[in-house]
């Protein structure tokens, strides 16, 4: 009985991710996580936690520690690479979503990263990306559909 309880609370979670009510999400999956820890529960609960209490380092170390139970799941590396891009750690995101990609090609993590795009590289290699004349070339040149 305790053991379907908590799938129950766990499927209410997934159906409530997918429909938007991630206060009802975060909820259920602290719940279900309480009463039974596996790496999938984990993953649910650090994105969650990540995207309505702001709380990176805790969800992160959560995803880290799902992605050790599980490597083989490609959910944990999309949920661990959207909880990087919202902590604003973007170079992270793309490693890990990258690693995910090896592990099963999956159209979510491939859309993640399509949304994440690569950065063309400096019009003038020889400055720093961030130098005003790189800036300028790279707008200019992108304007005119050269770049």
């Amino acid at each position: 009985m305790e053991e379907s309880h908590v799938e129950d609370l766990f499927a209410k979670g997934v159906h409530a991710l997918e429909n938007d009510h991630i206060y009802l999400a975060l909820s259920c999956f602290e719940q279900a996580a309480y009463q039974e820890k596996t790496p999938l529960k984990c993953s649910y609960l650090a994105y969650c936690l990540a995207k309505v209490r702001s709380q990176y380092p805790d969800a992160i170390s959560l995803c880290k520690e799902a992605v050790e139970g599980d490597p083989e799941n490609p959910l944990h590396y999309l949920h661990l690479g959207r909880i990087y891009i919202m902590a604003g750690q973007r170079n992270k995101a793309l490693s890990i979503l990258r690693q995910g990609l090896k592990c099963e090609n999956n159209s979510s993590l491939l859309r993640e990263l399509t949304l994440l795009g690569e950065r063309k590289h400096p019009v003038i290699k020889s400055l720093d990306r961030s130098h005003p004349l790189n800036k300028f070339l790279g707008l200019a040149l992108n304007r005119l559909g050269i770049r």
